[in-house]
């Protein structure tokens, strides 16, 4: 009988990082005032282990309805759902309240958590497209080039969403005001005030690309997508 390599084995988990997980939970129940740092940027689907994600949950639960979230009362609402032994008890609670020191780090237990959770991500889509590849089911190879590109796509999407973490309205407020003043200000409604795109009549109906736009070049494959970004990029 063949035995595997411990080594081996570990090197086919998912990347993950308990450690962080922990710790991150350990620190909101210790400090509820560091969910505003945190609820930007991880979700309950980017922790690794059910328990966590579970604990988790109550954890936002109870401090978005503006109530206490320590071992106890978070405990106490695991039990009111039955999901009390699926999360550890409250033993388990407790222990990651004690063995966290402080909040002090807890965005950065945010930022490895989502960043494990891409390379998850990342894992899960490389997989289903080697798949692919591997039984095209009729597809050619470009249709199968795009949804590829499409899929990995998403994923960077996801991994730049709230990176940059909440900011002051205040300076967004006159920020606001002076793209309006200067917009207010141009010699003709039909300049370009954005990135041109080359194509006339679209930056006439559009003033270009502007900062804030998310531009979604959509279609089926081998409609021309990719030839009208690299034209305008051009």
């Amino acid at each position: 009988m063949v035995r595997m390599d411990p080594d081996l084995a570990a090197l086919k988990l998912p990347p993950h990082s308990i450690e962080s997980e922990q710790s991150l939970l350990g620190g909101l129940l210790l400090d509820n005032a560091a969910w505003d740092r945190v609820a930007d940027l991880v979700a309950e689907s980017d922790f690794y282990r059910d328990d966590h994600r579970r604990v988790f949950r109550h954890i936002a639960r109870l401090i978005e309805l503006g109530k206490p979230a320590d071992a106890v009362t978070v405990f106490a609402s695991l039990e009111r759902s039955g999901e009390a032994e699926e999360a550890g008890g409250l033993a388990y609670i407790g222990e990651m309240a004690a063995n966290t020191p402080s909040a002090a780090n807890i965005r950065r237990y945010a930022e490895i958590i989502r960043e494990r959770a891409i390379l998850r991500r990342l894992v899960t889509v490389g997989d289903e497209i080697a798949a692919s590849a591997l039984k095209p089911s009729g597809k050619d190879a470009k249709i199968l080039l795009d949804e590829a590109e499409a899929r990995v796509f998403e994923i960077a999407e996801a991994g730049a969403r709230n990176a940059g973490g909440f900011v002051p309205i205040q300076p967004l407020l006159g920020q606001v005001v002076d793209r309006i003043q200067e917009l207010y200000d141009r010699d003709s409604p039909s300049e370009i005030t954005g990135v041109p795109t080359g194509l006339v009549d679209l930056d006439a109906k559009t003033s270009g690309l502007q900062p804030t736009d998310m531009i979604v070049v959509a279609g089926r494959p081998g409609m021309g997508k990719t030839t009208l970004a690299l034209n305008i990029a051009e």
